[in-house]
């Protein structure tokens, strides 16, 4: 039940802080995961901050020195814990924090079988699926590289790169590549180069580690932000037996920073090699066709016809010799039938003629009426 208040009868700060710490004590006592983030040691008291792995919250949390020294490993900054604590406000200052009554460390089989579910879930979803890998370019105009600070995965990089391609051109992006903040940076940074229009590639880019140290990089957060880039991403953490699942999300896997720097730009000498290789293979293909067109032109020049031009008036002027006392003939033949047609036509119509009847001797007599 809420307490009674208003503008007129406000409550007074001890009467709500009070009220906050019997509703906080009522809570009972929770078991929290959690990563630490800072270590404070005080004579007989240890002050810690537990820090979610996925979301960007905190709680502080204290407690003896007798429950931190029965942590094995011995508690640092970045260990993942689970801590069985009993939330306290404490009224004077108004601040919550976890009593510890308890700390177990988490242990690597157990981060191990979590990211194998973790894994699961997302090759699920087909985020693993190589139909949704995108192809590196192959002269890519800016590299994006994240990377931490001074590191040597950053010159291992540079170097592989800039030997290959003198000109590359890359934009480096620094952020944390271990601890509680190392996922937050990396998506961050990740986020900011994909937005860039002259980054056509990105390496995400650490020399390896143990799995503890390379948990960010199987940060869900961290591996949908890649499955959403435009942009390619290039996996190069460089740790062989248990890879960080942003090897299986990148769009390529490299197995060292080195590794990455010969892959996202190609070789100059290799390209110019080639560059003279298909000229020359180019050259001996037009050699080659130049040199058989010209042979079949000296074979065709060494016929006689062309060889002496009037060979060829001559056989054709004997041909239309022929055909001329050809059609000679033909024409002669053809009237001579005509004319004597001709002839034994003329000779019917004159035996035939009435003409012909009064010259042999006869006549026609009229009378008149005709």
């Amino acid at each position: 039940m809420g307490l009674a208040n208003s503008a007129e009868q406000p409550l007074p700060v001890r009467t709500v802080a009070r009220s906050i710490s019997e509703w906080v004590g009522r809570l009972g006592r929770v078991w929290v995961e959690g990563q630490v983030t800072q270590v404070s040691r005080r004579p007989g008291t240890v002050f810690l901050t537990l820090r979610d792995p996925v979301a960007d919250m905190s709680l502080s949390v204290t407690c003896s020195r007798q429950v931190c020294e029965a942590v094995v490993p011995p508690l640092g900054e970045g260990a993942r814990v689970v801590i069985h604590a009993k939330p306290d406000f404490y009224a004077g200052r108004g601040t919550l924090s976890l009593a510890a009554l308890e700390i177990r460390p988490v242990g690597v089989g157990e981060l191990l079988a979590r990211l194998e579910r973790l894994k699961a879930l997302l090759g699920a979803e087909g985020l693993f699926a190589a139909d949704r890998k995108k192809p590196l370019p192959f002269l890519p105009r800016r590299v994006g590289l994240i990377t931490g600070r001074a590191g040597a995965a950053e010159r291992d990089v540079l170097e592989n790169a800039r030997r290959r391609w003198p000109a590359v051109d890359f934009v480096v992006r620094e952020a944390a590549v271990q601890g509680h903040l190392a996922a937050a940076q990396v998506t961050a940074a990740l986020r900011e180069l994909d937005r860039e229009p002259a980054v056509d590639v990105i390496v995400i880019a650490r020399g390896g580690g143990s799995v503890e140290d390379l948990l960010p990089f199987s940060d869900e957060g961290l591996c949908r932000a890649v499955v959403a880039c435009r942009t390619p991403v290039v996996s190069a953490i460089g740790h062989e037996p248990d890879s960080p699942l942003l090897d299986f999300v990148a769009d390529v896997r490299c197995s060292t920073p080195t590794d990455a720097g010969k892959r996202v730009v190609p070789d100059v000498r290799e390209e110019g090699d080639r560059v003279r290789q298909l000229r020359d293979r180019g050259r001996r293909v037009v050699l080659g066709s130049v040199e058989r067109e010209w042979s079949r032109l000296e074979a065709v020049k060494s016929r006689p016809v062309l060889a002496d031009p009037s060979t060829l008036v001559s056989i054709r002027r004997g041909d239309v010799r022929t055909l001329h006392e050809r059609a000679r003939r033909c024409t002669a033949s053809r009237l001579s039938a005509a004319q004597h047609d001709l002839d034994h036509v003329l000779a019917r119509v004159v035996a035939l003629s009435p003409q012909a009847t009064l010259d042999r001797g006869y006549a026609v007599v009229q009378d008149e009426d005709g």
